[in-house]
């Protein structure tokens, strides 16, 4: 027999994860406790035969041989029927949504999982195997959904909980229903309970947290304990509450919190009971509820995490002005540093702050020349560091301030925004001295040293541990950042190495160059520096290798002076360095020094995005200050198989009118980059969705004639790049993979092509010689190839025509062509043969037979080009033979 149970005084979500879990059991016994929550009560007395529920009296519990508990995993909270259970040969199926105990029953199948409802994973199951449900049925699930969710209220809701909302949503659920049950009003004995907890009650401060004591005594029992625990908290709007009460020979307590550092959990355990870090709830035998009130607050310190205090979300260094700073000025450097507000000082006191929104107001009237201290707020209100996150969120709302100067023996050490406080609350990484961030979640703690030691090169990696040896020596922090950090979380190779130091980065090149050797080209206006070495090798000079070159930059911060512009550069904090770059997943870093080697520093949950595929930019403006970063992130998009968040789109598509502002240089190098990776085709598309080519080209690129010679542009290089090529004397692979071949340019060149005047718009695109050249011969090449190169079907004739073209022009042209599928194969062969000709024949050769040098040489070697083509020559025996009737033909 089978039967499904939930836990004494079974809630809404005990109930509904009986009725689901009855979808997925259909020949389960539906059976409730005998003893059951008011509201649940209330619900039954209407809905109760809509069921087939058993009580447990009705059950042999002697035949059952498979339990499926829900809302539950511990055997002794269902009741006492489980003593009549057999000890063996019982299979137990777990479904609970609430902190694992160490009296929990080791279930043989099922799922425990901290999420907001135990029926949502069951809904799961349910959609997943397409198991219909009437809409009663997803009524009465949603109850249970929201009212153990607090209607998505509660701190442990999930994502899942909503999806499966939604489910239910689609299969009917009734809302007015679930509202009906989920926001009861109390009922009269409830109240009384209720005013009686509000009259005992006590508000105890622990590190800046409010937690309420209360306890009630009386002598019959009254189910909805857990209700009027989370009434009293919204009603006193403290953190936590216990209330302890003590009825029917028993003591029930109740720990309810709403904020992450108070875990409610520990205590609640302490008395054998169970539940999660936000709702618990234990009973005690024959206890005294006022000496178990006194044994709680004695136990409240070890339960609150430590306060987030301004110095862990404050910036520093800060940026401040002085009294006679004009106003103008004050509204630059406010864009330039992307401040909302700035301190004012006068020598080394505060004596001010001013806004934004005075800084506008005040241009607004035409007053950019006056200074700041006429417009400035006077009325400061500060803190210090060690104010804690809930003081200071108070303070604001007190004083409807938006800023708040850190003050420390009244020196300005930091300053504290609104900004700051959403970003703390929604997750943003700040340390604090509890190691939690806003939401309470242990930061992303992580060391890459393996990571490091299986994808980089061991002569890198032995060289990075120096490198991180020598910041030691001289007191610098030292981090590889970017790609490089990027490609070892996904776990790519990556030997591309840029090193970022908070200290000076010319420095330490030079200094590393001083001590392993080579040069060093430094760039003075950007704080980097390029380090290439002559020779590095390991301990034990086995292994080494020439020519490694690192990039070692500055910790720095960039500002724009406007849309589309140049950056401007200076020095800054690791932190700040990491933040101006274009998204978070090229916004991580490895510590490389030796304490710390291989620690990832991820100050913007970049490996967050990483695991759940998303493009996202770090700030706002990202888009508007530099337009190319759209480009970049579509080139990530199709590299990884990642998508921007819907934020980061919306920004992209909101700033597309700024692309014209930027250079065609800067356009054409992200074009190029875009265009050499390996899915250019879809790139191209996914800009065409988005618009980006109307700023760019025009109208028609998303054509499928376009598009279908795209394709066939890189259908024709892929087969051309990447076939071996194969004869007796020589086994090639293609030698087209390198970097003086610009098949980039023909893929714009494509885009343009339907275009008037598409040459002269592609050439202004043109990034080096060899762009230009590439074009001007496919505008040669197109002049001629109808008449001169249309279905030869002779390599070597056709290598009369084509030998002076390149490669690039010489495939454009042919995709091109009305019917170049015709065509196609015996000019890929051709390209094929003619970049793998053996030196067969050398002027070194004709020298040794007596031919006196000169331009017979190059006549010669060429027209041996064309019988290698045509196959009269194919190995070093035939070369004489044919060397000989060529010399007699002259």
């Amino acid at each position: 027999m089978q039967v499904i149970v939930s836990h004494i005084n079974i809630d809404f979500d005990g109930l509904a994860s009986i009725v689901a879990a009855k979808k997925l059991y259909p020949k389960a016994k539906m059976v409730l406790p005998d003893k059951i929550s008011i509201p649940v009560q209330q619900f039954l007395a209407i809905y109760r035969d809509s069921f087939e529920f058993y009580v447990p009296r009705q059950i042999d519990w002697k035949l059952v041989t498979h339990v499926i508990m829900v809302d539950i995993a511990n055997l002794e909270r269902l009741g006492a029927f489980t003593k009549e259970l057999p000890k063996e040969g019982i299979h137990y199926t777990v479904y609970d949504h609430h902190q694992p105990h160490e009296t929990d029953i080791k279930a043989d199948s099922g799922n425990v999982e901290l999420i907001g409802a135990t029926v949502t994973m069951l809904l799961e199951q349910i959609e997943a195997n397409k198991i219909p449900i009437t809409s009663f049925e997803a009524t009465v699930m949603a109850i249970g959904l929201y009212s153990d969710t607090g209607s998505f209220t509660y701190l442990g809701t999930t994502a899942r909980d909503m999806k499966a909302a939604s489910y239910l949503m689609e299969q009917g659920a009734n809302l007015a229903i679930v509202a009906s049950y989920t926001d009861r009003p109390l009922l009269q004995e409830q109240q009384q309970i209720l005013n009686s907890l509000l009259l005992n009650a006590t508000e105890i401060q622990v590190q800046g947290i409010e937690i309420l004591i209360s306890w009630h005594r009386q002598k019959d029992y009254l189910g909805g304990l857990a209700i009027l625990a989370r009434k009293l908290l919204d009603v006193t709007g403290s953190h936590a509450a216990f209330i302890v009460v003590e009825m029917a020979k028993k003591v029930f307590i109740i720990g309810r919190s709403s904020t992450e550092r108070v875990d409610v959990l520990p205590i609640i355990s302490s008395y054998d009971g169970g539940g999660h870090s936000k709702a618990a709830s234990a009973s005690v035998k024959h206890g005294d509820c006022l000496e178990i009130v006194k044994q709680i607050k004695e136990a409240l310190p070890s339960i609150v995490r430590a306060a987030v205090v301004a110095r862990g979300m404050m910036t520093s260094a800060v940026k401040t002005i002085a009294p006679e700073t004009t106003i103008e000025d004050a509204a630059k450097m406010m864009l330039r540093y992307g401040h909302t507000g700035f301190p004012i000082v006068k020598g080394e006191q505060l004596v001010g702050i001013i806004s934004r929104r005075d800084l506008d107001k005040a241009t607004h009237h035409g007053l950019g020349h006056a200074p700041v201290k006429g417009f400035m707020s006077k009325d400061l209100v500060t803190i210090t560091p060690d104010t804690t996150l809930e003081e200071i969120q108070n303070i604001m709302i007190e004083h409807n301030v938006g800023r708040m100067p850190v003050m420390d023996n009244n020196q300005l050490v930091g300053i504290v925004s609104r900004t700051d406080v959403v970003e703390f609350l929604h997750g943003k990484d700040v340390q604090t001295n509890a190691e939690i961030d806003g939401l309470g979640n242990k930061p992303i703690v992580m060391n890459l040293m393996d990571a490091m030691n299986k994808n980089i090169d061991d002569i890198i990696y032995s060289l990075l541990r120096n490198i991180g040896e020598k910041a030691d020596k001289l007191g610098f922090k030292a981090y590889i950042i970017g790609g490089v950090v990027r490609d070892l979380v996904i776990g790519f190779k990556n030997e591309d190495i840029d090193i970022v130091v908070e200290g000076d980065g010319i420095q330490f090149a030079q200094m590393l160059a001083e001590e392993f050797g080579g040069s060093v080209r430094s760039h003075e206006k950007f704080g980097t520096a390029t380090w290439k070495t002559d020779e590095f090798c390991v301990a034990n000079k086995s292994y080494c290798r020439e020519g490694l070159k690192f990039d070692i930059t500055t910790a720095r911060r960039e500002y724009y002076d406007y849309p589309a512009a140049l950056p401007t550069v200076e020095r800054s904090s690791l932190k700040e360095d990491l933040y101006r770059r274009d998204f978070t997943i090229n916004a991580m870093a490895i510590q490389i020094n030796d304490s710390e080697f291989g620690k990832l520093i991820d100050y913007f949950h970049g490996i967050k995005d990483i695991n759940n595929k998303k493009i996202r930019v770090l700030y706002n403006l990202s888009f508007v200050e530099d337009p190319t970063r759209i480009l970049r992130a579509v080139r990530f998009e199709q590299r990884f198989g990642f998508l921007m968040d819907g934020h980061t789109q919306e920004l992209a598509l909101n700033s597309l009118d700024k692309i014209p502002a930027v250079s065609e240089v800067r356009i054409a190098n992200e074009l190029k980059n875009l265009f050499q990776e390996q899915h250019p085709v879809e790139a191209i598309e996914r800009l065409a969705a988005l618009g980006v080519w109307d700023y760019i080209i025009g109208d028609g690129v998303a054509s499928l004639e376009v598009l279908e010679r795209v394709k066939e542009l890189k259908g024709v290089i892929k087969i051309v790049t990447n076939k071996n090529v194969n004869n007796q004397d020589i086994h090639i692979t293609s030698p087209y993979d390198n970097d003086k071949y610009r098949f980039w340019i023909c893929y714009l060149a494509s885009l343009f092509y339907d275009n008037d005047q598409w040459l002269e718009r592609v050439q202004r695109f043109t990034l080096n010689n060899d762009d230009v050249e590439v074009l001007n011969h496919i505008q040669k090449l197109e002049a001629i190839w109808q008449d001169k190169i249309f279905m030869q079907t002779s390599l070597g004739v056709i290598h009369r025509e084509l030998y002076q073209f390149r490669v690039e022009a010489i495939i454009f042209v042919l995709t091109l062509t009305s019917d170049y599928r015709q065509q196609a194969k015996t000019i890929i062969e051709y390209l094929q043969k003619r970049v793998a000709i053996p030196a067969l024949l050398t002027g070194k050769k004709l020298k040794e037979l007596g031919i006196k040098p000169g331009p017979i040489y190059s006549e010669i070697l060429f027209e041996y080009e064309c019988a290698y083509l045509n196959g009269e020559i194919s190995n070093k025996d035939q070369i004489n033979y044919w060397l000989q009737s060529c010399i007699d033909d002259r």
